[in-house]
């Protein structure tokens, strides 16, 4: 790639090259950084030194292939040009530079105080090219860029889309304040779905439709079946009762006929239990999902440890991939 490095390669006293040194200078040193256990696996396997040089060169040409972006110098005016739109946008709203000009992240407040924000990587044709822009929603993001548009356009364009989401982000900040939500634990913004607890071992997976959070959204309850059956019935009975003009929280509320418990008054481990085989609430980041039907047990249960420990059960049986067997605790 045209590029020139100077290394030292030191051998012990044995002229091992499995356990040389290799010295360079630091701005080497930074484009290696990821490839250092290739290299020293290079050195231990690599015959001699020619082999190895031969090795370093090709992982070097990869590696400067990976991060050519952030060693290829930027056009002065493309320095010009930014600092100018920055300077225009003001630097009250930025949260972060990186230290190339390459990564800004611009920081925003919606309507209702909510702090959000967004993530601009740029290229070297900037502004002929538009920048990536990270953000943290539940649809996509795209920005509308013309050559003579600045990082005020997209800001501003940042800006409507947060107000487009307003209702759906005050529907789930609702249900995070007012309800026990077991999943996920710390919910980020492009979130659509939370699990939200009815009582001991019951709750409910909400999936809400970002553009239409008004409407009725997808509801998969999870527990025993003699506590859910009774909700999906009531869900379907009432769905008449939706009405567009409620939160989405009380609207849950009237068609299943239920008060949600409070995270003020109860706490999580009323409602958070652990697998009864495991012993942990957390098993590859899932929780329980499974329940005991039996109405005096109800204990819940990862559905890998359930099928594992079923599986060693001479007296359980399975039907293609359904397993069926007693239940650890009430042999139910």
């Amino acid at each position: 790639k045209g590029r020139d490095f100077h290394i030292r390669i030191l051998l012990p006293k044995e002229l091992q090259l499995k356990n040389a040194r290799l010295e360079c200078s630091w701005h080497l040193k930074k484009i290696l950084h990821a490839y250092r256990h290739i290299l020293k696996q290079r050195l231990h396997s690599c015959p001699d030194l020619t082999s190895f040089m031969v090795e370093l060169t090709t992982v070097l040409e990869i590696a400067l292939k990976n991060t050519a972006d952030l060693h290829v110098p930027r056009p002065p005016d493309y320095y010009s040009c930014l600092v100018r739109d920055l300077e225009k946008l003001g630097w009250n709203k930025i949260a972060y530079v990186d230290i190339g000009l390459t990564t800004i992240k611009l920081k925003a407040e919606d309507s209702c105080g909510r702090q959000h924000l967004m993530t601009l990587k740029l290229n070297e044709k900037y502004p002929t090219e538009p920048p990536d822009c990270l953000v943290d929603f539940p649809v996509q993001f795209a920005v509308s860029w013309m050559p003579q548009n600045s990082l005020v356009d997209i800001y501003n364009q940042f800006l409507a889309a947060l107000e487009l989401l307003k209702e759906f982000w005050d529907a789930m900040d609702e249900i995070d304040e007012k309800t026990w939500v077991l999943e996920p634990e710390n919910p980020r913004r492009s979130a659509t779905t939370r699990r939200i607890a009815i009582g001991n071992n019951v709750s409910v997976n909400v999936e809400v439709d970002p553009r239409h959070p008004n409407v009725l959204p997808e509801c998969c309850f999870l527990g025993a079946d003699h506590v859910v059956n009774p909700l999906r019935t009531k869900l379907n009975d009432n769905m008449h009762l939706w009405n567009p003009e409620n939160s989405l929280l009380q609207n849950l509320r009237d068609l299943l006929d239920i008060d949600f418990p409070s995270c003020a008054a109860l706490e999580k481990t009323d409602f958070a239990k652990d697998c009864g085989i495991c012993y942990a609430y957390r098993l590859d980041g899932a929780p329980p999902d499974q329940v005991c039907d039996e109405p005096r047990c109800g204990q819940p249960f990862h559905q890998a440890c359930l099928y594992e420990w079923l599986q060693g059960l001479p007296s359980s049986r399975q039907s293609l991939s359904v397993i069926f067997g007693e239940c650890p605790y009430c042999s139910k």
